[in-house]
């Protein structure tokens, strides 16, 4: 483990902040992404406080815009040698608008974008990398929640809630990381998607006006488990419900849907 580079996305709070605490005293290279560079440079200070032996390097990039996706992967890649795990952890919730459509860089759906495409992007481009370090894992942070995706409104232009638009988005991820396993086989890198606790008490649920039901801590230990534990090194394809392998929703095994997906974001990504 110690030898371990990982990349976590969203690292700045919540989740991701507890991911990059507990990784970090297990030691290794810890690159933590943000948006925001002062609150970036706040969680990489904590970190190297906590585990001084631990290595940190910041990326910084807005996961709405895809251009910036792209550029901090190809920074990514030429300054680091190796990448033995991803995990894709920033989300877009469900605002605390949840009447406003809101639109990324490119004028896509905002929860499609970040939560979907931005991940998706983000682990292509970064493969290269991925397959060199092998064997590596990939971790997709989705949801419990999930939508059937309707491709005559994939955007959401009609009918838009954005806890609806929050709920595809994940089903999208999920088909994107069984899309991406079966391509995959055969190279070492694995990928996988969980649901990692119910309603964690971050700033997103909270925005939303939810209650908390459970702590970041109980949402960090399943999503570390799919990236550490040796019994699940050749485990891939699959959906967690924590630490249970379980179903997705149904569309996400529907091969016409999920190729009919895959094709529209291959567009979109560019």
């Amino acid at each position: 483990m110690n030898q371990r580079t990982t990349l976590i996305t969203g690292a700045t709070q919540g989740m991701g902040r507890g991911l990059a605490l507990a990784l970090a005293a297990q030691g290794g290279t810890l690159l933590l992404h943000g948006r925001d560079r002062t609150r970036l440079d706040t969680v990489a200070a904590e970190v190297r406080a906590a585990a001084p032996g631990t290595t940190v390097r910041t990326y910084l990039a807005d996961l709405a815009d895809l251009d910036q996706v792209h550029a901090m992967a190809s920074r990514i890649r030429a300054a680091e040698p190796r990448l033995d795990g991803l995990i894709n952890n920033a989300v877009a919730g469900g605002g605390a608008d949840p009447l406003r459509r809101e639109l990324s860089r490119q004028g896509h759906e905002l929860r499609f974008a970040v939560n979907h495409l931005a991940p998706y992007a983000l682990t292509r481009d970064l493969l290269p990398l991925l397959i060199s370090s092998a064997p590596s894992r990939v971790i997709n942070v989705a949801s419990i929640g999930q939508e059937a995706i309707d491709f005559d409104n994939v955007m959401l232009e009609r009918d838009y809630e954005g806890l609806r638009a929050y709920c595809r988005s994940k089903l999208a991820l999920i088909m994107a990381t069984f899309h991406l396993a079966a391509e995959l086989e055969g190279t070492g890198v694995t990928v996988n998607t969980l649901h990692p606790a119910h309603l964690m008490d971050t700033d997103g649920v909270r925005e939303y006006g939810l209650t908390p039901a459970t702590t970041v801590e109980e949402g960090v230990r399943p999503t570390l488990r799919l990236l550490t534990d040796p019994a699940l090194a050749s485990t891939t394809g699959r959906y967690f419900d924590q630490f249970t392998d379980t179903r997705a929703h149904e569309q996400a095994y529907d091969v016409e849907a999920r190729e009919r997906l895959m094709r529209l974001t291959d567009a979109l990504i560019g």
